[in-house]
């Protein structure tokens, strides 16, 4: 049986028993969602303004909504009377739960989950931190940050920037159509799957060292940089593309952008592990 609160004041509500999943979806201000080791839920909401929010809590799925925003076609929502509504909201949940966040010019921030991750949003920037579960997030405008993400992430934008810090995830698959893609990958213990596509955005990757992957980075119009003496690069006017394998070419790097530039980068090596001349940060690189 469902339990229902509406809350259009600033409050906090407590929820016993297990929590599975989580469902949010705001309008303006902020959302923080932070995973714990405890088996319940805590809910506090600092700023609320126009209509109410409606709290559900069915059978171990908790849900901070309104009533006329469905998760369905969430990223098409558009409501005359969204510029009156605002709300900062903080929850606590288990940190296996399962964590859907939808917002609505709004920023949204995720932390210590291990279940998996799906955001949406119209506008608005995301910050996710220490995720191990896999992670979807589409936005139209908004901005990601992923750090020390080491689930799968899955990206697709009209005009956000992705930015992938400490990224330990063996998967990162983006597509957007103008937004900006940096990806600074940490040393894992399985193979990288990276593939990232735009259409006028930039994109710059620093890959690990030792890096392990083969690698076809293409642009049509834009400029490329190259760090890694084993690539090659093609094509002098016009098209250009990276090319060849980096150590046992066991992971798999592809980038394609139509107009903008193309960056491979050196990570450099881990303090105290192994190191060689070559190995710095993009000296020996060469733009063209």
């Amino acid at each position: 049986m469902a339990e229902t609160w509406e809350v259009a004041e600033p409050g906090k509500l407590t929820f016993d028993g297990p929590v599975t999943t989580l469902n949010v979806r705001i309008v303006n201000g902020t959302v923080n969602v932070v995973g714990t080791d405890e088996g319940s839920a805590r809910l506090e909401v600092s700023e609320v303004e126009g209509p109410p929010l409606v709290v559900t809590r069915s059978g171990s799925t908790l849900t901070v909504s309104y009533e006329d925003l469905p998760w369905a076609g969430f990223l098409k929502w558009l409501d005359r009377k969204g510029h009156h509504r605002r709300a900062v909201v903080s929850l606590a949940v288990p940190a296996a739960a399962t964590v859907e966040v939808g917002v609505v010019g709004a920023g949204a921030v995720v932390s210590g989950v291990r279940g998996p991750t799906a955001v949406r949003g119209v506008s608005g920037d995301t910050t996710l931190v220490g995720l191990s579960g896999t992670v979807r997030a589409e936005t139209v405008s908004g901005n990601l940050e992923a750090q020390s993400v080491t689930g799968g992430l899955r990206y697709n934008s009209v005009s956000g920037d992705l930015t992938v810090i400490d990224g330990a995830g063996s998967t990162v698959k983006a597509d957007s159509v103008t937004g900006d893609m940096v990806i600074d990958l940490a040393p894992g213990e399985k193979p990288t799957d990276i593939r990232l596509t735009t259409v006028s955005g930039e994109v710059a990757i620093r890959l690990p060292h030792p890096a392990d992957a083969r690698v076809e980075a293409h642009t049509a119009s834009g400029a490329v940089s190259n760090a890694f003496e084993n690539l090659r690069v093609s094509g002098q006017w016009g098209a250009k593309t990276i090319t060849g394998t980096l150590g046992a070419g066991t992971g798999t790097l592809k980038a394609t952008t139509v107009s903008g530039s193309i960056a491979l980068l050196r990570r450099p090596p881990a303090e105290g592990g192994p190191y060689d001349a070559a190995s710095a940060d993009a000296p020996s690189g060469k733009v063209l």
